[in-house]
């Protein structure tokens, strides 16, 4: 059966130039919170991500689904060690669990919009990263020892998100 409708649940519209919305920068990249997981009850978050040419995360894995979407750009995305180049207007989905990461080959700025599910993502990328300004603000400067603790900190908080570098 499904259940009654929850009235305290609202509509939601994300946009990224929203001035509400927040952006985080890591590891050179730009995320745009725009749907959490206070929004969707923990169902899943919606992040938009800047990412530079040659911009992208290490190695790791996660116990949720993430699916990116490409928007603009081309991101080759290592899977279970093979790769796979995804052009915009293509959608891929990692299964949880898989070992993956990816990079920006475009030779140009990739926008990507990423999903998971359930949320949390959007937390930890929070709690690891920088926020910033806006979609064009620059990231911050960070001195050898403070992204020394930006890695600490992704590596000691990265169980509590279900994730795991590799």
């Amino acid at each position: 059966m499904i259940p009654d409708d929850d009235p305290n649940r609202s509509l939601t519209v994300a946009h990224p130039d929203d001035p509400g919305t927040t952006y985080v920068s890591l590891v050179g990249n730009t995320y745009a919170m725009l749907i959490t997981g206070e929004q969707t009850n923990g169902q899943y978050c919606l992040i938009d991500m800047r990412v530079p040419d040659g911009g992208g995360p290490p190695p790791h894995r996660h116990d949720f689904e993430e699916m990116f979407t490409i928007l603009e750009g081309e991101v080759e995305f290592m899977f279970r060690g093979e790769r796979h180049t995804v052009r915009a207007g293509s959608t891929i989905n990692i299964p949880a669990n898989a070992p993956h990461n990816f990079r920006n080959v475009s030779g140009a700025a990739a926008r990507m919009l990423c999903m998971c599910t359930p949320a949390g993502q959007d937390e930890y990328f929070l709690r690891i990263g920088d926020v910033i300004a806006g979609k064009d603000a620059p990231p911050p400067r960070l001195s050898p020892d403070e992204l020394a603790e930006r890695r600490r900190r992704a590596a000691e908080l990265a169980s509590t998100y279900r994730s795991e570098f590799l």
